[in-house]
């Protein structure tokens, strides 16, 4: 195990530095995707800098009726993945020991982009996240923090903050983790029978679908703009038995929009396909959003964007998201 595990603010407060120090923070219950953030870390902090791994189930961020209780503790395990992955010191506290005073009287508010998707799903639960990694980041004082971008508003959130609030931390977002079949590593994916999993593949499915929409509709448009539409070229084309991608790829350019619509159609397409399945998928919101504040995209949207999705399947509530690029260069 690793050879530090801490318990207390004071004994975080009296752990030595040497270097960079970053801080990678869970709810424990660890997996492929932390032991990735861990790893990462280890990389950017270097062999003289500091790895803070922190394990704590954060009462704030989960609302009535959500799984609080349930949420797996495995610190046993995690401690040995953590080591394994490159941790100097696991802190884990207990509930008093960040909340001494009870619930906080005085919190951090997500403002309108904590209200949305996640946020108007779970209201409160962004607060409650920031609040703790607020306070977690003052009790760890990282150089680094990493965090993954399977929970991308909550990454953009916690960037938000750091900006906002001038924290003298750099946050690192880490690609998300996947299984090979495509399903995102979570740590309620331990909850799904196999029926429930196999259902649950098609939240990656779906991002996928939307992906390559984008990039099929993007190819040719790149190709009918590459070859200005004239009579001689359709006709060219037509000898070459090719008059079909001709006007295929001429009536994408024209049409100059629309990308985020089809990208959104293709993978609703394969979420209603899973509302059909048993267990069903339920659901409860596909966005394609701005990363900067999380607000729908336009219909002549160009640059970064996020595909995300959240759905029950049983009990068992997921989110996925993939990034896209619209414009030029999709």
């Amino acid at each position: 195990m690793t050879d530090l595990l801490l318990h207390t603010a004071e004994e975080l407060h009296k752990l030595s530095r040497t270097g960079r120090r970053a801080v990678v923070m869970t709810m424990g219950a660890l997996h492929e995707g932390h032991a990735t953030l861990i790893r990462t870390a280890r990389e950017l902090a270097g062999p003289e800098g500091q790895v803070v791994v922190t394990v704590f189930v954060n009462p704030l961020q989960f609302g009535a009726g959500e799984d609080l209780d349930r949420y797996p503790r495995t610190l046993e395990a995690d401690l040995v993945i953590a080591e394994e992955a490159g941790s100097d010191a696991v802190f884990a506290p207990a509930v008093d020991e960040v909340y001494p005073g009870g619930d906080p009287q005085v919190r951090i508010t997500a403002g309108p982009m904590g209200e949305r998707l996640e946020g108007a799903t779970r209201p409160g639960h962004f607060d409650g996240m920031l609040t703790v990694v607020a306070k977690l980041l003052h009790l760890t004082r990282p150089d680094l923090a990493l965090f993954g971008q399977k929970d991308a508003q909550q990454l953009a959130l916690i960037r938000r903050m750091v900006t906002d609030l001038n924290f003298p931390v750099e946050v690192v977002g880490v690609p998300t983790v996947r299984e090979e079949d495509g399903l995102a590593l979570s740590s309620r994916n331990r909850y799904l029978s196999a029926a429930e999993r196999g259902t649950a593949l098609a939240l990656s499915r779906a991002l996928f679908a939307g992906r390559d929409r984008l990039a099929a509709q993007a190819a040719l448009r790149a190709r009918a703009e590459a070859s200005p539409a004239s009579d001689e070229r359709a006709t060219a084309l037509a000898r070459l038995g090719e008059i079909r991608a001709s006007a295929d790829a001429h009536a994408v350019s024209a049409a100059g929009s629309g990308l985020p619509d089809a990208v959104r159609a293709a993978a609703l397409h394969v979420l209603d396909e899973a509302g059909r399945h048993e267990p069903p998928l339920v659901l409860d919101y596909l966005a394609l959003v701005d990363p900067l504040d999380f607000t729908e995209t336009g219909q002549d949207f160009t640059g970064q964007a996020v595909l995300a999705v959240a759905a029950k399947v049983g009990a068992t509530r997921l989110i996925d998201n993939i990034p896209l690029e619209f414009g030029a260069h999709s």
